[in-house]
């Protein structure tokens, strides 16, 4: 068995976190926007449960690996931003813009800041 680095195993847990927890938070208002909002509500609850069975231990691998909870937190930002993006402009149909760009090079300083005393 392959044995990734710490780093490696937290990233790919927090990114497939991150996907769940995008669809719980922003895929009613696509698909059951005709329900009441309790359907919605309890949908995004069945989702989000699976995006806390990866969140918990991706962040609790990277925490007892050596990540402060700084890096943790700069790097679930950039996740969220990464995934919301071509969630935002393939599954919503939003247009992309250069916000999102600029979003991303603010948070390039973020984990430049975060990240350098490590």
């Amino acid at each position: 068995m392959i044995s990734l680095p710490i780093s490696v195993q937290t990233t790919l847990l927090l990114v497939a976190s991150n996907v769940f927890m995008t669809f719980a938070w922003y895929g009613h208002l696509k698909n059951l926007n005709d329900k009441p909002w309790y359907i919605a509500a309890l949908v995004s609850w069945g989702i989000a449960l699976f995006e806390y069975l990866l969140q918990v231990p991706g962040n609790r691998i990277g925490f007892a690996g050596g990540l402060t909870l700084a890096q943790l937190k700069i790097m679930q930002e950039v996740i969220t931003l990464l995934v919301f993006v071509p969630f935002a402009m393939f599954f919503m149909d939003q247009p992309f813009r250069m916000d999102f760009v600029w979003a991303g090079l603010c948070l390039v300083g973020a984990v430049y800041f975060v990240f350098r005393s490590a």
